[in-house]
């Protein structure tokens, strides 16, 4: 029998595949170039502003020739001080011995002539700064302004030896002034003050001395020189190490607390050179109550009375 043939499936034509038209790209358009420098210029600026000692410039040796006297940045600038905070030489009562050995030394200085570091420690508001920014004043008008004063904070001792590189190259005679200076726990700063006052190959400069004042004979608390004693292997090379930075100091000048008489004398020593009106009798009263309600007597006691007195008074302390 014949074979039947076979039906081949119809195959429908297969669509053709929808290609996707792509929408030409836009272009963006670039901003105006005067809106981008704006806001890089707007960038920089507060760049700037958190960085307010970044564009300032170290300090020369001629920055010296400014002013009389300057406070230290850590950033190696020295900033002018316009008008220091000081108390005339002759209002400084209860002090005369100090006064006479720091003026002396100084002048001794400020001539080219051997002088030594100064530590003037003891108690507390008795003039130990004001005396020495006052010695300043004082031979600084004898030498026609060739001494110069700079400060130095505390916290910024360990760039000491950068500011005695800068000052080694000035012509000026420099005292060098650390108020309120001490040291406590583990902190190690006090090396770089024992380099520069002895140590070192550079040694001090011969245009530099060195001023502190401080609470403490031996810069360092009794308790902190106590622990060393007790926790070291040898007690008494740790303690020496550490006390021995004041040994540094060739002029010891010790201030202790003032009698009540020369309290007073304090008292109206101050009132005679503002020209205070008030008797004797009530000035001696209040100056007394006053310092009894401190509890203590001493020169700064005596100088917040008379500003309390001149206050109520009416007087204004020019000049002070």
């Amino acid at each position: 029998m014949p074979k039947k043939a076979r039906k081949t499936p119809s195959r429908t034509p297969a669509k053709p595949a929808s290609r996707k038209v792509r929408k030409p790209a836009t272009k963006r358009t670039a901003p105006p170039a005067s809106g981008v420098e704006e806001r890089i210029a707007r960038a920089l600026e507060a760049i700037a502003a958190g960085l307010p000692g970044s564009a300032e410039k170290p300090s020369t040796p001629d920055s010296l020739e400014s002013a009389e006297a300057f406070i230290w940045q850590p950033n190696g600038r020295l900033v002018p001080v316009p008008r220091v905070s000081r108390v005339d030489l002759g209002l400084l009562k209860g002090v005369d011995r100090m006064r006479d050995i720091l003026i002396e030394n100084t002048e001794r200085f400020a001539k080219g002539l051997p002088a030594n570091n100064a530590l003037l420690w003891g108690a507390r508001g008795m003039g130990k700064s004001s005396l020495v920014k006052a010695a300043h004043a004082t031979v600084n008008a004898m030498v026609k302004g060739r001494l110069k004063l700079i400060e130095i904070h505390r916290e910024d001792i360990e760039t000491l030896p950068t500011l005695m590189a800068l000052l080694r190259q000035s012509d000026f005679h420099v005292i060098v002034f650390c108020d309120d200076l001490s040291f406590d726990g583990n902190d190690a700063s006090y090396k770089s003050l024992k380099a520069v006052l002895e140590g070192g190959i550079e040694g001090r400069p011969e245009n530099v001395i060195l001023y502190a004042t401080s609470n403490r004979r031996h810069l360092l608390a009794r308790e902190m020189i106590e622990n060393e004693r007790s926790t070291s292997i040898n007690p008494g090379e740790a303690v020496e190490e550490k006390v021995s930075l004041s040994d540094r100091f060739g002029l010891w000048l010790g201030f202790h607390k003032c009698s009540q008489d020369e309290y007073l004398e304090m008292v109206r020593g101050y009132c005679r050179h503002f020209g205070v009106p008030i008797s004797d009798d009530e000035l001696e009263r209040e100056a007394l109550e006053w310092a009894t309600t401190r509890g203590s007597r001493s020169g700064r006691v005596a100088w917040q009375f008379v500003q309390e007195l001149a206050g109520r008074l009416g007087v204004r302390l020019a000049g002070k």
